[in-house]
């Protein structure tokens, strides 16, 4: 087999991913408010030091009774009071006596069960009536239930959801042990990139790498800085040395092939940053540059260099930059491909591909559909892809076989 991608010494997607979690030097750590932490990487494991809920509390509106049997229809109780949600009381009922109770309030010493305001009557205002079978024990949370103290809450590593905070923020957890986030610069290289109509009728052209990293990042709840650099090798070198001293990672995109004006790799090793990988048997993005380097203090700048055609910055991002950024952050894994059917026949190449499709679940069963315009300069389909589906290389595939995807937002 000959053609582009198929040199001898080219690495798999896979061996390149695991070199990136072999590679990568988990960052130290922070202590943040909970509301703060969101989409961040617990650095310990955490322990609840309260029941839940703290107190046997009622589960509906309705009354708190005291019976010691199972209540039939019309059965009568003496109404003593009410108790309201956060009220404290010192009631405690006996057998036949009922409190007027709201959700979540704790329910009185001696209560029984708890009957629903739907099923309830009042005669006056001291008695009322049950109108349905009840048993004992209903409508009652009791504590600890749902969490006992000691009970473990979370485990390091874990990526804190909007959903993990709320039920952080129910136990009492205030603050949380996170691994930092990485301080990323993003490089842009090129002068080709336009700034007016002008400059693209001159033969420059619209950056869309730019735009894209940042809502990536943005989209991920983080920030980053831009940076635009000629395609000059002092440029290149000044600016990749600056930003080694004052950054966990240098994000580039262009200037990592061969070419005449591609420096970031040679730039990168001459100023002692070490080579991991380059070149990576896929398309698109087969030029991609990973490379380490230690500063005087043990501490790490990682280099990924992305190509520049937007396509291969895309698939990039969602899966060498992600696997990275959650590396740094202690969460060391393959990205979470999933498996679908294939509605189409695809042509063998001799790269592993990456795809840009449609998604949808038909009779059950997830099936994807390549989309047209896959060239790495086109992202014009990203309008409708919502997944990147792995096709292996050198292999032709038949409508209905299976292959792997991952979820793009």
């Amino acid at each position: 087999m000959s053609g582009c991608g198929a040199e001898h010494g080219l690495i798999t997607v896979d061996q390149a991913l695991e070199l990136i979690l072999q590679h990568t030097q988990v960052l130290a750590t922070e202590r943040l408010k909970l509301n703060q932490a969101l989409n961040r990487y617990l650095a310990e494991d955490i322990y609840s030091g309260i029941n839940l809920p703290l107190f046997s509390q009622s589960a509906v509106d309705g009354y708190a009774l005291c019976t010691q049997s199972v209540i039939e229809p019309e059965r009568e109780f003496q109404l003593i009071g009410e108790i309201r949600a956060g009220q404290q009381n010192e009631l405690q009922l006996q057998d036949g006596q009922a409190v007027r109770i709201f959700t979540g309030a704790k329910i009185p010493l001696g209560t029984t069960t708890v009957a629903r305001q739907e099923i309830v009557q009042a005669s006056d205002s001291s008695r009322i009536k049950i109108t349905e079978q009840l048993k004992v024990h209903a409508d009652i949370r009791d504590v600890g239930e749902e969490i006992s103290v000691g009970q473990l809450l979370a485990n390091k590593g874990q990526q804190l959801s909007a959903g993990a905070i709320a039920s952080l923020s129910m136990a009492g957890i205030n603050t949380v042990e996170v691994f930092q986030y990485p301080k990323v610069a993003v490089v842009i290289t090129g002068d080709e990139v336009a700034e007016s109509i002008e400059d693209f009728v001159a033969g420059k052209i619209f950056d869309a790498n730019g735009p894209l990293i940042e809502a990536w990042f943005q989209q991920a709840g983080q920030q980053v800085e831009i940076f635009h650099v000629a395609d000059t090798e002092a440029a290149v070198r000044n600016l990749i040395q600056e930003l080694s001293v004052s950054h966990d990672l240098i994000l580039t995109t262009g200037g990592v092939s061969v070419g005449d004006y591609d420096f970031i790799q040679p730039v990168a090793l001459d100023l002692d940053f070490k080579q991991i990988f380059w070149k990576v048997k896929q398309k698109p993005g087969k030029p991609m540059f990973f490379a380490q380097l230690q500063r005087n203090d043990s501490s790490h700048c990682y280099l990924l260099g992305l190509p520049g055609n937007p396509a291969a910055v895309y698939v990039g991002m969602q899966i060498y930059t992600a696997t990275l950024l959650n590396a740094l952050q202690g969460h060391k894994s393959q990205p979470n491909w999933f498996n679908a059917v294939l509605t189409h026949d695809l042509k063998m190449d001799a790269r592993e591909r990456f795809l840009r499709v449609s998604a949808s679940f038909e009779q059950s069963v997830l099936r994807v559909k390549s989309l047209s315009k896959q060239q790495s300069h086109m992202l014009s389909n990203l309008m409708q892809a919502n997944c990147l589906v792995r096709i292996p290389a050198g292999k032709s595939l038949k409508e209905g076989e299976i292959v792997q995807g991952l979820f793009i937002h």
